[in-house]
């Protein structure tokens, strides 16, 4: 018998940071998460190293992967700053009964 080629197996990550895989239909991704970019530069890290592109191509993806790391930088600061501002206002919470 065939197997049914509309499944896919699917790696899913734990909270504690274990993989498991489950047969899933195939599901549609709506968007790429900062976790997908940040995939995607160390995935052009990598391959670079391993020597996957030709010299006249390391410029372009040299730039693609600055671009890509700049962003990702500057969103990690913002998201740093937001978390430092929550926590902030907790910590200079008014008085209540004054």
């Amino acid at each position: 018998m065939a197997k049914d080629n509309n499944t896919t197996e699917e790696v899913v990550e734990t909270p504690a940071g274990e993989t498991t895989f489950s047969d899933a239909p195939e599901q549609e991704q709506q968007g790429i998460s900062l976790t997908d970019l940040d995939r995607v530069a160390q995935i052009i890290d990598l391959a670079s190293q391993r020597g996957a592109f030709r010299g006249n191509e390391l410029q372009f993806v040299g730039e693609i992967y600055n671009k890509l790391f700049r962003f990702l930088s500057a969103v990690k600061a913002e998201q740093e700053a937001r978390a430092q501002d929550e926590s902030g206002a907790e910590e200079v919470a008014p008085e209540s009964g004054e």
